[in-house]
């Protein structure tokens, strides 16, 4: 029986994460549930994949938390993406557009 595919692709989650907060700042939930909106349910973040993502982004300077409150009046930490998080996000679409690119190349070679 084949084994599973993750719904990720290793080393996109740190992008989606920063594209998910290029037009405002979201908390955690948010931002899972906005990749996985604008993905058409294609992809999920999973919370022990989204957090250690999200303190590793912050430590890289690449988005800033602050504590807020949140639609159901709960208290949450609200990231949002900083100018060099900004510079990140479009080293990263242009990587991956490098990628896939060179993968789509590949795959409709005869």
């Amino acid at each position: 029986m084949a084994k599973g595919k993750p719904d990720l692709v290793y080393g996109t989650l740190d992008m989606l994460i920063l594209k998910a907060l290029q037009h405002e700042p979201r908390h955690g939930l948010a931002i899972a549930d906005r990749i996985q909106q604008i993905s058409q349910d294609v992809l999920r973040v999973e919370q022990g994949s989204l957090y250690p993502a999200l303190y590793r982004l912050e430590a890289q300077g690449w988005i800033k938390a602050e504590w807020g409150v949140s639609d159901n009046n709960r208290k949450a930490r609200y990231y949002r993406l900083t100018a060099a998080g900004r510079k990140q996000l479009a080293a990263e679409k242009e990587h991956w557009s490098r990628i896939t690119a060179g993968i789509n190349r590949v795959l409709a070679a005869s």
